[in-house]
């Protein structure tokens, strides 16, 4: 089977469009310069602002969006896929004002080949006191999405959707042998959860996980983990970067790995019905 060298990007994303493409677009070169086939950037690549207003002021429509524009240009100029984490966009629904967070996987012609919108939003009250409502601002999807690639099938999810099993279950029992994860994640939740939800993602569908990650002290406040990461189809870790400095993290996949996990381990073929339990 086919073997692929992808890249993952990590940033520290800014809090206007043009800085953030300035950011991120030296970080993919660097990567293509690597040799990466295919490249993914974090959730929210295109701007990350916690303020309403300021935020609506800069929303676009997807085909209107400085980052994704560019990003497109420079797919095509360097003749590789590339898949933006997301970007937060216009969700396109008339009569609700809130954004979409957007997932846009792109081809080496600068076409985009699809798009999926986050599932599950983060509303949440950590323990540390960090209050997030993602529901306020940011309208949920209503459909999982695998895309076919030249290297194998794309499931893609966002973030908080890594909490969620069924989900990349669902896109492994559809054919996936990767499962993109591009995150922000904070701080406490990432240093207590991350690694061990990519690498059970991983383990429960057979496929490779790639989790590219924002990074550090954000100027709108906030602070991400990092620790960019691809998990192995049987739960190991084959690449990390170990900081929540911007960076780009190589690793080559080898989808042999998916065929051996899955027939090690069948799960996907045993699933039974079931009642469930009285709440």
């Amino acid at each position: 089977m086919a073997r692929l060298n992808i890249a993952l990007i990590q940033t520290r994303t800014p809090a206007t469009p043009q800085a953030a493409l300035d950011h991120v677009a030296p970080l993919i070169r660097q990567a293509a310069a690597g040799g990466a086939q295919l490249i993914l950037t974090p959730e929210a690549t295109n701007f990350l602002i916690k303020d309403r207003a300021a935020r609506d002021a800069v929303l676009a429509d997807t085909s209107a969006d400085v980052v994704v524009q560019g990003l497109r240009d420079l797919a095509r100029e360097l003749k590789i896929w590339l898949l933006i984490g997301s970007a937060i966009v216009k969700s396109g629904h008339e009569g609700d004002d809130r954004a979409a967070n957007r997932s846009i996987l792109i081809d080496d012609t600068g076409t985009v080949v699809t798009t999926y919108d986050k599932l599950h939003v983060f509303d949440v009250d950590l323990p540390t006191g960090e209050r997030w409502r993602e529901s306020a601002s940011i309208r949920p999807g209503d459909a999982a999405v695998v895309a076919d690639t030249p290297w194998g099938r794309l499931g893609l999810t966002i973030c908080y959707d890594v909490r969620f099993p069924h989900l990349h279950r669902a896109l492994a029992k559809a054919g996936a042998s990767m499962i993109a994860v591009p995150a922000a994640f904070t701080v406490p939740t990432g240093e207590a959860h991350w690694e061990t939800l990519l690498r059970a993602r991983a383990i429960e569908s057979g496929a490779y996980i790639l989790a590219p990650a924002q990074a550090g002290a954000h100027e709108d406040g906030r602070r991400t983990w990092g620790r960019s990461t691809v998990v192995a189809p049987w739960g190991e870790v084959i690449a990390r970067l170990n900081d929540d400095e911007p960076g780009v993290l190589f690793a080559t996949l080898d989808f042999d790995a998916v065929t051996r996990a899955r027939e090690a381990v069948p799960q996907l073929t045993h699933d039974r019905d079931f009642t469930l339990p009285s709440a």
